[in-house]
């Protein structure tokens, strides 16, 4: 009703808009919490409040960026205490290292079933030449090339429960890809370790008997301790670890927090880099990209292959050339070449 009012008062009081205005916002002031409430149950009210994005926390956003381009987003506040705040970037960055070999290795378990022993890895056809020992061979056998797995994976009666493999797989791998920095997705250790769960479950239903202990699925999945996998080398201890932002170091002495060293303002976003603990400040980045980089060394290569050509034309074959001739234009006018022509003239 008073919104109504207001709106045909200020069609026809066009002149007096600026006091419309001060007396709209004054009632929008007064009357903020119940139009919020009654915007829930009525879409069609012309006054909407988004009650979620009103009460939305702001969150000081970190970057971590790493030397292969990769990284993600992490969310805190200025009263995270430093400590706290590396534990946890700690947590998501060896969280994504250990989805990198949960999604590896599910994808090889769905496609070949379960790993060998370690004196079995190999090319099957080859131990069956060396040992003599026929591989067991199951209806839908089909060989890794690898030779990591036996090559027995699950058959169609059990296509759905390796649909869902895969899809979990898929979720978790999108999760903790590089893409979501783009996307502006915050990444949590504790949504990690859902989808890392979903993907335990995944692994059950479709081997409910279980996997051996050396399969590198229960391993990633199980084991806390990653140092066999590919990635053994880039896991870091949230203990012996240091965090860089502009050439700084968060400091873990004193209990100081996020806002000693990036101000109280809930509003920020900075690029930040993890070390290990002694090895000093990160290595600044290059000022050009890698692309621009290359382009730029194919563009001066090229130059200097044409200055080095015009260094050894030292002769006189361009005197030969068209351009050259300084008789050209009198042979033109006498009609002797195939240029212009004088006009009036007319030749044979």
């Amino acid at each position: 009703e008073y919104h109504t009012r207001y709106l045909v008062l200020g069609t026809k009081y066009r002149r007096s808009r600026r006091l419309l205005i001060s007396l709209y916002s004054l009632f929008i002031h007064s009357h903020r919490e119940r139009e919020i409430t009654y915007s829930i149950y009525s879409p069609s009210n012309p006054i909407q409040f988004n009650p979620i994005e009103n009460n939305k926390v702001l969150m000081v956003v970190i970057s971590i960026k790493q030397a292969d381009g990769d990284g993600f987003l992490v969310e805190t506040t200025t009263d995270t205490l430093n400590q706290d705040l590396i534990r946890n970037i700690v947590d998501v960055h060896n969280g994504r290292l250990r989805a990198q070999v949960v999604v590896d290795s599910v994808r090889g378990l769905a496609e070949y079933g379960v790993q060998k022993e370690q004196s079995l890895i190999g090319n099957d056809e080859l131990q069956e030449k060396l040992t003599g020992v026929a591989v067991e061979k199951g209806p839908h056998y089909k060989p890794d090339p690898t030779g990591m797995r036996c090559g027995n994976p699950p058959g169609p009666a059990e296509e759905n429960l390796v649909q869902t493999l895969r899809q979990t797989a898929l979720d978790l791998e999108e999760y903790v890809s590089k893409n979501m920095v783009q996307k502006r997705i915050a990444l949590s250790a504790s949504c990690l370790k859902d989808k890392l769960a979903n993907v335990r479950g995944a692994v059950i239903m479709a081997y409910p008997m279980g996997l051996p202990e050396y399969d590198l699925v229960r391993i990633s999945l199980d084991s806390d301790d990653l140092k066999s996998t590919f990635v053994g080398n880039e896991i870091l201890d949230p203990e012996q670890t240091s965090l860089w932002c502009a050439g700084k170091e968060f400091q873990r002495d004193n209990h100081q927090k996020v806002s000693d060293r990036l101000g109280k303002n809930e509003k920020t976003k900075v690029i930040c880099k993890l070390t290990r603990e002694g090895s000093g400040a990160p290595g600044r980045e290059p000022i050009v990209k890698e692309e621009e980089r290359k382009a730029m060394m194919a563009h001066y290569f090229k130059r200097q292959e044409d200055l080095k050509k015009l260094a050894e034309a030292d002769d006189d074959d361009y005197l030969n050339s068209q351009w050259a001739d300084t008789r050209e234009m009198k042979r033109n006018l006498q009609g002797l070449g195939s240029g212009i022509k004088a006009p009036g003239l007319r030749f044979p």
